[in-house]
């Protein structure tokens, strides 16, 4: 039987196919229900192949969440505490699922070293435990420290403030994430806990994760006060807490200080390109910096019925460009937010001139280089061919999943 099986929707049909071949390169047994046999039923042969699999990819999408085959074989896979799950789009997980780590593959083109096909492949090296290709026993390293990020608690005393201790917490989580010996849980599945006192040993178990980083905000005018609090998810000590009070105009240096801070804490080696990608900053404007998290706050919210929304998103990081014209990251916004009124409210301008300047001032720029592949994506369905004739065959496919 497969060590790995590959649950998704047939629109990704294309990209489940990517990744069972990237996983079969490393050795692994994998099956996906493109190879379902005629003459047998189709709920008999998946049942089968599900029980027996070692691992089970999840592909969620848009159209997955809405599969109930789909929600069905992640949900028998959690049960069995095989479960791995990656995004193809960034659709909003069902719960449970949206509880568990999962992998970030939006825009993924087949790149062996992605930061998160690398989580993917960790994943599976731990759960596939039968005899492997030296290939595949390389994939199954000893597992990597990881940490989730709860959201920093504002304690500025006014709640318009929010924001702010919101994209503190959350520029921790980018930093953190390019670190490559370490796991971090995504910025949705750690926010879930927003407002909440879990008992961390407990969410460290839920998540999986070794570490668990808590913290609080203070801002007041020019001044800044961050705490921070690193616990060992097992045991629930601390192993490092730290103070900080700096003049807002460090708040550049103050988050690099904490990254680092970390990193340490953890015993990690940062290699030299880490190091300066956790430096780089996008802006030395504090004002910029601060009109933008006002702006990604909005964007976080997720209702795109709202036109007003994403106009709001648009003014405060055109006035950030302003500010700031080689701010890559509010130019990524405002290309994000024109994208959105013009597919969803029919507005004229669809971002592409922002985007292409996000995109000169930081190539690598992840937000910047997702919605480019959607434009793509979106831009290549509509120029798709009608589809053929149906085969006569069809009677014998599978159920739309």
């Amino acid at each position: 039987m497969s060590d790995i099986f590959i649950s998704y929707a047939r629109s990704t049909a294309s990209q489940a196919h990517a990744v069972a071949e990237a996983l079969r390169a490393l050795g692994y047994d994998v099956w996906r229900d493109d190879e379902l046999p005629a003459h047998r039923a189709y709920a008999e042969v998946i049942e089968e192949r599900l029980g027996a699999a070692k691992a089970v990819v999840v592909l969620w999408s848009t159209e997955a969440v809405k599969s109930q085959w789909v929600q069905s074989e992640a949900d028998q896979a959690r049960a069995a505490h095989k479960l791995v799950q990656l995004t193809l789009d960034g659709a909003k997980l069902p719960m449970p699922f949206d509880r568990i780590q999962c992998a970030d593959l939006i825009g993924w083109t087949g790149d062996v070293d992605a930061h998160d096909w690398r989580k993917v492949v960790a994943s599976v090296g731990d759960l596939v435990t039968a005899d492997r290709s030296p290939a595949a026993a390389t994939a199954a390293a000893p597992r990597k420290r990881s940490i989730c990020v709860l959201p920093f608690a504002n304690m500025s005393g006014d709640p318009e403030q929010e924001y702010f201790s919101d994209g503190i917490s959350e520029d921790i989580i980018i930093d953190l994430s390019k670190v490559s010996a370490l796991s971090v849980v995504a910025r949705n599945t750690a926010f879930g806990f927003k407002g909440k006192s879990p008992n961390v040993k407990e969410l460290a178990h839920e998540l999986g994760v070794s570490h668990v980083l808590e913290g609080s905000v203070r801002k007041a005018g020019n001044r800044v006060r961050i705490t921070a609090q690193l616990i060992d998810g097992a045991a629930g000590d601390h192993i490092w807490a730290e103070r900080y009070d700096r003049d807002l105009i460090d708040i550049f240096a103050l988050q690099d200080e904490i990254s680092q801070a970390i990193v340490g804490a953890l015993k990690l080696k940062l290699l030299p390109r880490e190091k300066r990608a956790i430096e780089r900053r996008g802006t030395d404007s504090v004002e910029a910096y601060d009109l933008y998290l006002m702006a990604r706050s909005y964007a976080l919210t997720g209702n795109d019925g709202d036109p007003r929304q994403h106009e709001a998103i648009e003014r405060l990081c055109r006035r950030a460009a302003e500010i700031d014209p080689g701010y890559a990251q509010a130019w990524a916004l405002i290309a994000s937010a024109q994208y959105t009124l013009h597919r969803s409210h029919g507005r004229a301008g669809d971002g592409e001139a922002a985007l292409d300047r996000a995109l000169a001032l930081n190539p690598d720029l992840a937000e910047a280089r997702a919605l480019k592949a959607r434009m793509l994506a979106i831009a290549g369905r509509r120029r798709r061919r009608r589809p053929r004739s149906p085969s006569p065959c069809a009677s014998i496919r599978s159920p739309t999943r």
